[in-house]
């Protein structure tokens, strides 16, 4: 696994606690990680869930498809119809209860990314890397947050399927991307996160 060989040539330590959305996607994504990985861990692994890692909430609308959701607010005499490519809209929220932008579902996901390095970085005497898993978009505008990406980049870049990219808080520098690549999208091809 390309996971393992970045771990031997950088010489870090894999930490054992995992952090993963509590969607079944990113759980059964972090549970093949540490089964591939399993005799890297320094102790047993601890997979736990956590919802400031989940995606974009939709809040009411949660398991319905774009055409669904459309179809409730046009129907809701409240709201107006939603606007062209609300879905990749960074700064637009659903009308709905319990509902979130990109830019919210980053800013969750960014401060979740630094608690837990804060915490670690207190418990650690070596170069440790801890995996999170979660959600691409999400992920993205979280990156943005903590300044590795510009707001241009969020739409450019995409990420593969359980691929990581490695970010880094350097002191005096801030956060850096330091390995694993970015998935370039190729020209406007209608992107929906």
């Amino acid at each position: 696994m390309a996971l393992g060989e970045t771990l031997d040539s950088n010489g870090w330590v894999l930490s054992p606690a995992v952090d993963c959305s509590q969607l079944l996607r990113a759980w059964q994504t972090a549970r093949i990680f540490i089964d591939q990985l399993v005799d890297r861990f320094p102790g047993p692994p601890q997979l736990t869930g956590f919802d400031a890692l989940a995606e974009r909430g939709v809040g009411s609308a949660a398991n319905l498809t774009a055409g669904q959701i459309e179809a409730v607010v046009r129907e809701d005499p409240r709201f107006p119809d939603l606007p062209p490519g609300w879905k990749s809209d960074s700064h637009f929220r659903l009308p709905l209860q319990g509902a979130e932008s990109l830019m919210e579902a980053g800013e969750r996901v960014a401060a979740h990314l630094e608690r837990q390095m804060a915490a670690l970085v207190g418990a650690c005497d070596t170069d440790t890397l801890k995996l999170f898993v979660g959600h691409g978009a999400a992920f993205r505008h979280a990156a943005h947050r903590l300044g590795v990406l510009s707001f241009e980049q969020i739409a450019r870049y995409s990420m593969y399927h359980a691929r990581p990219v490695f970010l880094e808080y350097v002191e005096g520098r801030g956060w850096e991307h330091v390995g694993g690549e970015w998935k370039v999208r190729g020209g406007d091809v209608g992107f929906t996160d």
